[in-house]
């Protein structure tokens, strides 16, 4: 498996996921309800987690949705 298939199937707990997109946690599971931010990945009980490539490419979104509103 090489490195890039890899960072696809890595997992992201929630406090990683605070620190990268600078949101709150109600702020996530709102944009979630909206359809506006990827799912989480259920871990069992309590536990989820977000796929690493999905949060990489929605702060990417974000930042071409700025792009676009500069232009």
């Amino acid at each position: 498996m090489n490195n890039q298939t890899q960072m696809n199937k890595r997992l992201m707990r929630m406090p990683e996921v605070l620190k990268l997109t600078g949101l709150s946690k109600s702020s996530i599971y709102d944009r979630i309800k909206a359809g506006q931010f990827p799912n989480s990945v259920p871990l069992g009980g309590r536990s989820v987690a977000w796929v690493a490539h999905e949060i990489e490419q929605w702060i990417d979104s974000q930042i071409a949705q700025r792009d676009t509103v500069i232009e």
